[in-house]
């Protein structure tokens, strides 16, 4: 597959790349748009899962919510807010976790995929706040 270095294309990394809060397409295009007035939400769809598909982005996709998108490739884990849905990168390493499982399990472990959820900062601070 030939990567295509189209404007529209630059312009959606290069937004996706200042944001750390793992917009959705539709957050994306809103942003995008402001710079590119003329571009469609298929467009930015299409370029979205073009650049997943070879790598160039990360993909999210958790049950029941919509895809996210973000920039960081290397392998981290997210919390997603069980109140307002965004996702934050959390501080452990595979490793970590790793190190966790190798006392747990019998076998090796090779590869796995984990999610977490609970209440990002805001929702906590929040919480706090009003005592809940």
């Amino acid at each position: 597959m030939t990567e295509k270095h189209t404007i529209q294309r630059r312009v959606i990394v290069e937004e996706l790349s200042l944001l750390k809060n793992h917009p959705t397409a539709d957050e994306l295009f809103q942003i995008v748009r402001l710079r590119l007035p003329k571009i469609s939400l298929a467009t930015v769809y299409r370029n979205l899962a073009d650049l997943a598909a070879a790598g160039k982005i990360r993909k999210t996709e958790l049950p029941g919510e919509k895809a996210r998108f973000e920039t960081k490739l290397e392998p981290h884990f997210h919390l997603c807010c069980v109140h307002c849905k965004a996702i934050e990168d959390l501080p452990l390493s595979r490793e970590e976790i790793a190190d966790f499982l190798k006392d747990k399990v019998t076998r090796r472990v090779q590869n796995f995929d984990l999610s977490f959820s609970g209440l990002c900062r805001s929702c906590h601070e929040l919480r706090k706040l009003q005592n809940v």
